[in-house]
């Protein structure tokens, strides 16, 4: 009996190391308990505009109603972040004076939308009214086919010796320094003059590999490379520390304007095969790799804290062949430094996949995300599916995996405090609403201020549990929550709480009331 005593201290001993081990955030051990409603937890969605011809059909006025649909359609199956594609090409869907307007957006490059629309202007102040994210996302090398129209002010008109070509396309060549100089300014100009919540870029660093040829870079390896220390045997390494240094650089330059405004990167799903390392650190897979085919180091830029959060696309299916679903959570997982890490989801293909029971593949994908304490959330691929509702994705998001609202994480290596909290929390009354409104040190330009808040409601004699996600009724960035009539018999505590630019969350403050 004693032996069975000691032994069962010991298994629980070792069950309280492992738990803190897997994460000493405290939103994260409490998310583990609770993996079907989480309360924190990235839901991001991404809106490409590259080759999307719907938007070059639409005015103003129509782009307008068909963004206020989208985001009200995605907002109500839980996303709580953005990514919109807004430098699809080395052009602009936002008003710029370094590159032109889209021809995805107007359907001829530096044709400017009606009216003075700027659709980041709009998503951006949209997504906010209903505390969403807006990501901006660029593609920092991609600028299109040889033959199609360049205005003549388009950088690749005006110096195109900065530019190779490779296949049908034309891309910047990262080798050259003033490549990198021209976009750090482009990242500079819209995190100056746009409220955006992150800049983000995706798995297009060198382009995927042509079969049979080579990247096009002598001109800049022969001018370079030598005098950064690299000879002619280690142009991949060179290759690798002209992303790397991008990847700096643009840190730096949000950093210097706006330290709240994040960076993050979405890479293809994998780092390294297994037989490419020779320490045995890759994942067992057999695809095509970040690290070897595109010269993007991932895992040093997420362990330097040169990025701020990592989407991996982990886009196969649980049992792929050459790249398991399973098998790429779990390395990425173990590989995340401590640092922010969600999982880009593809929709078609997982809501097309089965598993043995028949069902899709939804069910164990977010089981899976949601078991590590070092995954955040998911992000998913694209957003027009959902909108579309593929397969009733939307619906499952809406009443299982997004039933009650999240937060996102919070950053916490970019600013570990929380925002003071409310004060003077009161009910107020019109002719139409009754409502709680509340004072706070809200400060825009002070990304440690309250930039938004938390309401959780709580029934007479119902134990008050900030951590349960189904005890919020909103996030808002106002400072004031329209309370629902229930015939005066109803008696609740409403708990408010203040969140930073950072999404720390401050301690609550609480009232009770009648409806």
């Amino acid at each position: 009996m004693r032996k069975n005593i000691w032994n069962n201290a010991f298994l629980l001993l070792a069950i309280i190391i492992l738990l803190a081990s897997c994460g000493s955030r405290k939103e994260q051990q409490h998310r583990f308990t609770n993996l079907k409603y989480p309360k924190y937890e990235f839901r991001g969605a991404w809106i490409h505009t590259v080759a999307q011809p719907q938007y070059q059909r639409m005015n103003s006025v129509q782009m307008k109603q068909y963004f206020v649909k989208m985001l009200d359609d995605l907002h109500a199956t839980g996303i709580n972040a953005i990514i919109f594609q807004v430098r699809p090409q080395a052009d602009a869907f936002y008003y710029s004076e370094i590159e032109p307007w889209s021809r995805y957006l107007t359907g001829i490059q530096g044709k400017a939308p009606d009216n003075g629309f700027d659709p980041l202007a709009f998503m951006i102040d949209e997504c906010h009214k209903r505390n969403m994210e807006l990501h901006a996302w660029l593609n920092p090398y991609r600028v299109g086919f040889e033959n199609q129209d360049y205005v003549p002010n388009h950088i690749y008109r005006t110096h195109p010796e900065l530019f190779v070509k490779y296949g049908k396309q034309i891309y910047f060549d990262p080798g050259f320094p003033e490549n990198r100089l021209y976009i750090c300014r482009v990242v500079d100009d819209i995190v100056r003059r746009y409220d955006v919540d992150a800049i983000h870029m995706d798995d297009y660093f060198y382009p995927y590999p042509i079969k049979g040829e080579s990247f096009p870079d002598d001109r800049s390896f022969n001018a370079y490379a030598a005098n950064q220390g690299f000879s002619p045997a280690q142009r991949n390494d060179w290759r690798r520390n002209n992303v790397n240094t991008l990847i700096k650089e643009i840190k730096y330059t949000i950093t210097r304007n706006k330290p709240w405004v994040r960076f993050g990167i979405s890479p293809f799903g994998i780092y390294r095969n297994k037989r490419s390392t020779p320490d045995g650190s890759g994942s067992e897979t057999n695809g095509l790799q970040n690290y070897d085919d595109l010269y993007a180091d991932i895992k040093l830029w997420v362990k330097n804290k040169w990025i701020d959060y990592n989407i991996p696309q982990i886009y196969w299916e649980i049992g792929h062949r050459l790249a398991d679903y399973s098998t790429l959570i779990n390395w990425w997982a173990d590989n995340n430094f401590e640092q922010p890490l969600y999982i880009g989801q593809d929709v078609k293909r997982t809501m097309d996949a089965t598993m043995p029971s028949g069902d899709n593949q939804l069910f164990e994908k977010m089981r899976l995300s949601r078991s590590f304490t070092t995954v955040d959330g998911n992000c998913f691929w694209p957003g027009y599916e959902i909108l579309n509702n593929h397969k009733n994705v939307a619906d499952v998001l809406k009443t299982e995996y997004h039933k009650y609202p999240a937060l996102i994480p919070a950053y916490k290596h970019m600013h570990k405090g929380e925002p003071k909290t409310v004060s003077g929390i009161k009910q107020a009354y019109t002719p139409e609403h009754h409502y709680l409104q509340w004072l706070s040190n809200h400060n825009k330009q002070n990304p440690e201020t309250a930039q938004y808040y938390v309401v959780y409601r709580f029934a007479e004699g119902q134990k008050e549990d900030l951590y349960d996600a189904r005890n919020i009724v909103a996030t808002t960035r106002d400072r004031y929550y329209i309370l629902p009539y229930e015939g005066g018999r109803n008696k609740y505590k409403y708990v408010i709480t203040a969140v930073d630019a950072f999404h720390n969350e401050s301690k609550g403050k609480s009232i009770k009331v009648t409806l």
